[in-house]
């Protein structure tokens, strides 16, 4: 009986030497891993005013846009129709997918033709991309971004340049915002 007890009191003094503290761990416990404090952001300033009444019925319509006119194609991002858009392109255009856009491009671009990079990597509203030995609006290019059935090119402060729409498989028309005609091939 006395082993008995004597082993057990030996094995309860094992465990609990093996909860000790070391002088290794004391030194980690004692560290300040937390991170540095984020530095603050400026915030713009709120605005605040009275809403008007949905229930009542008021003529003054000048807070919404104008209504697309019929039969003028699709609208570009900002809601207008750029100068020269094949309306014919816009209407018959086949589904684009932003994945299927990301790649080199062959661009002509009116008489002359260059190269163009599409990317997944974000950019402001879009993604990012770019040219090479274009001429004109598209030696600005920085984005694009692909809206319903058109893909929309931008310069590098987000405004559009031009819409091309697929019309076939490897193959996108439209035109530049200043009515140049404008095609991507692969």
């Amino acid at each position: 009986m006395r082993v008995v007890h004597a082993a057990a009191g030996l094995a309860v003094m094992l465990a609990l030497a093996g909860c000790q503290r070391t002088s290794s761990m004391g030194d980690f416990n004692t560290q300040n891993v937390s991170p540095a404090p984020l530095q603050a952001q400026p915030v713009q300033s709120v605005q605040s005013g009275q809403l008007m009444d949905p229930t009542t019925s008021t003529t003054d319509t000048s807070q919404f846009p104008a209504a697309p006119v019929s039969g003028t194609g699709i609208a570009g991002v900002d809601g207008t129709q750029p100068a020269g858009t094949n309306v014919a392109a816009a209407t018959t255009a086949l589904d684009v997918t932003k994945e299927s856009m990301v790649g080199n491009w062959r661009v002509a671009n009116g008489s002359s033709s260059c190269d163009m990079f599409l990317t997944l990597t974000n950019l402001g509203s879009g993604s990012r991309g770019g040219t090479r030995g274009c001429a004109g609006e598209l030696t600005a290019m920085g984005s694009w971004e692909v809206a319903g059935k058109q893909v929309v090119l931008k310069d590098r402060n987000g405004n559009p340049l031009g819409r091309v729409f697929k019309t076939a498989e490897k193959r996108f028309d439209g035109s530049t915002n200043s009515g140049q005609p404008l095609s991507l091939s692969r």
